[in-house]
């Protein structure tokens, strides 16, 4: 899986309903209201780097509220579960 993160600005009034829209579309694993300079973060996952076209740029965009985007791809992905393996690696308990 292929990875983006898009930063959102909603209509401030529709943020609630914007972010439920969003998390309904096929390649969206999670949408986040957050402080800052943007309203929502949504991860996308994705097959193939051509599929955030479909899921980004004609769907995610076209949500009625959502006024702006900037999406970020994911070279890599780390998590505690990853970082927790590589450190026991070669390693005794």
């Amino acid at each position: 899986m292929i990875s983006a993160i898009v930063m959102i600005k909603a209509d401030v009034h529709r943020i609630p309903e914007v972010a439920q829209a969003i998390s309904e579309i096929d390649g969206i694993a999670e949408v986040y209201s957050v402080t800052g300079d943007v309203d929502l973060i949504a991860v996308a996952k994705v097959a193939k780097h051509e599929d955030f076209a479909d899921v980004i740029a004609d769907r995610l965009n076209k949500v009625d509220g959502v006024r702006d985007s900037q999406t970020h791809i994911a070279f890599r992905t780390y998590s505690s579960q990853d970082l927790g393996a590589a450190f026991a690696i070669g390693l005794d308990d």
